[in-house]
């Protein structure tokens, strides 16, 4: 189905089909055309039918959807696929198309097909020219980067999708394997900060005005995730009938951390929104009520204890990164404020900042080091966090020896772990995989 636009259409947007073409250079080569659709998660086998008895159009049906295979190869129905044939000499070519485009509009002829690819691959070029990419040796993977950010936006919405997977396994056979195709609160002020280094402020602002679209829970919070299309209700299922990536299981739809009390949640909208005011030079007067909402909430709520960054299923306890987090709330609503004119509430949100900041420094400090929790010696690699967002200056003891600690201790291979299964309890039996975020905070912090 397409969604509709609740972000201003751009000049450019999808046409909802897949093209494909083939041309043979030399010789003569056999081309098959399979297609074997099932709808539902596996579920629900294709029903085929030929409009008006065109062979060379198919519609597929199945669970409330109906997509279109055109093709100049002449097409044949064998029960739930379709198959086409044909053998290509030097200079013949030959393309295909699902479309699910309005109308199951499809490009009529190979030409038509060739030069939907052409405008795709202008599209991306002339967009990646508009970026602003550093004269460096690691050039190509940044502009690789820009455009995978890209192609996560949801364009009808302006939501950045987590990843475009469900089920891929953080070791091979286990259990950890969940469905990121949401998008994250927590993953905003990563993804602006890379948007606006990038220059790539339209993108910034679609996702902010999305965020401004969303619909709080009761108390007034942001959930920690919402579909793309803005949904809340995300319940969790298994697809029994279903394996994962070589082998793993459970394969599953939707994510059962939705509705998980995550205090940092509130610290990453509203660092998102002090970085873009900055980058925009203007705070836009629809974001200023979530600015207090948050802040009300992160006050609210920042001496509790939850499931921590990583969405532990184990039970709640005083994560370091999520009072550290309801910290960057308090500061950034502070000085959202000094720029909106609000003393009285840049003041009272600055005393909540200290007061967070005192606590944790008084409990979740063992040896010298930020620990995962207050009631643990454990680490977590969600306490480099305390250099990325400044808690404490690149100078301090205290950050020094915390990200040394990691650095020594929570890393195989060079790459850095969440933390050690063996000593949090998160609800999940099996090893714990490396996560690449994490080493990107490592090397952020020793920067710092």
């Amino acid at each position: 189905a397409i969604t509709p636009h609740t972000r201003p259409p751009a000049d450019d947007d999808a046409d909802h089909m897949l093209v494909r073409t083939v041309e043979c250079v030399d010789g003569s080569v056999e081309v098959e055309l399979v297609c074997e659709p099932v709808f539902d998660y596996g579920g629900t086998p294709a029903k085929w039918a030929t409009p008006d008895g065109d062979r060379h159009v198919a519609d597929a049906s199945g669970a409330g959807v109906t997509f279109r295979l055109q093709s100049d190869l002449a097409l044949g129905i064998e029960g739930d696929r379709v198959r086409g044939r044909h053998v290509l000499q030097a200079g013949d070519h030959a393309y295909c198309v699902l479309s699910w485009a309005e109308g199951l509009s499809a490009p009529q002829d190979f030409h038509e097909a060739e030069a939907r690819i052409r405008s795709t691959i202008r599209f991306w070029r002339d967009w990646l020219d508009r970026a602003r990419i550093p004269d460096h040796r690691l050039r190509d993977p940044v502009q690789r980067s820009a455009l995978t950010i890209k192609g996560l936006t949801y364009m009808p919405t302006g939501a950045t999708v987590a990843a475009l997977t469900t089920s891929l396994p953080e070791t091979p056979g286990g259990e950890r394997n969940w469905d990121y195709r949401y998008t994250w609160i927590r993953d905003t002020t990563f993804t602006l900060q890379a948007l606006h280094f990038l220059n790539l402020t339209w993108e910034a602002d679609e996702f902010m005005q999305f965020v401004a679209d969303l619909e709080p829970t009761e108390d007034g919070s942001l959930q920690i995730m919402y579909g793309i299309d803005g949904r809340r209700d995300l319940k969790e299922s298994t697809l029994d009938n279903l394996t994962g990536y070589v082998g793993a299981k459970p394969v599953r739809i939707g994510n059962g951390a939705f509705d998980q009390r995550q205090n940092d949640v509130f610290g990453a909208v509203l660092d998102s929104i002090l970085l873009h005011t900055r980058h925009s030079e203007r705070l836009p007067r629809r974001l200023w009520p979530i600015v207090q909402s948050q802040a009300e909430c992160a006050t609210g709520v920042w001496r509790q204890p939850d499931q921590g960054i990583w969405e532990a299923r184990g039970k709640p306890q005083h994560y370091v990164s999520s009072k550290l987090m309801c910290w960057v709330a308090l500061d950034r609503a502070a000085k959202l404020a000094e720029i909106r004119g609000d003393p009285e509430l840049q003041g009272g949100w600055q005393a909540t900042a200290d007061e967070i900041r005192a606590d944790i420094l008084e409990h979740g400090v063992r040896d010298g080091v930020l620990r995962q929790h207050y009631d643990t010696d454990a680490l977590d690699a969600s306490t480099l966090l305390a250099a990325i967002f400044d808690f404490l200056p690149g100078g301090d003891e205290l950050l020094r020896k915390s990200v040394e600690a990691i650095e020594n201790d929570l890393t195989e291979d060079g790459f850095v772990l969440r933390y050690r299964t063996g000593e949090t309890d998160d609800g999940l039996s099996g090893k714990e995989g490396t996560f690449l975020i994490c080493s990107f905070w490592l090397v952020s912090a020793l920067a710092i």
